[in-house]
């Protein structure tokens, strides 16, 4: 069994930075791809970054693609979402998953493991 916990979310500003974290127990987390999703309120979860077990594959959102970078550390069994020039639209809870998938996925039907959730605020 895998828990997963974010941190580092919180209200920011307009144009600001956030690196949110998601570090894993229970088992290590090494060979699995990893993900993170976003929920707005109401509108429904959607994928926002994943990266492959090993770090070599990363993908974006189109929403977050060049202002957002997701990486990992096996050895801490974390994983992180660098977020920059962050919008108002940017609001949401943002979640961890991961996935048997070693390369990723788009898809959140494919992510067993999910962490409670950290939520995003920016001002405008």
């Amino acid at each position: 069994q895998v828990q997963l916990v974010e941190s580092g979310g919180g209200l920011v500003q307009a144009g600001g930075s956030l690196r949110l974290s998601c570090a894993a127990s229970g088992r290590t987390v090494s060979d699995y791809g990893m993900g993170w999703f976003r929920q707005a309120p109401g509108k429904e979860r959607e994928f926002v970054a994943g990266i492959s077990w090993n770090g070599f594959r990363t993908y974006y959102a189109d929403s977050v693609k060049g202002r957002s970078t997701i990486s990992r550390d096996n050895g801490k069994n974390t994983n992180y979402l660098q977020m920059n020039s962050l919008k108002p639209e940017d609001t949401a809870v943002y979640y961890c998953a991961a996935t048997s998938l070693r390369s990723g996925s788009y898809n959140s039907d494919e992510y067993r493991y999910w962490g409670q959730g950290t939520q995003v605020t920016v001002s405008s």
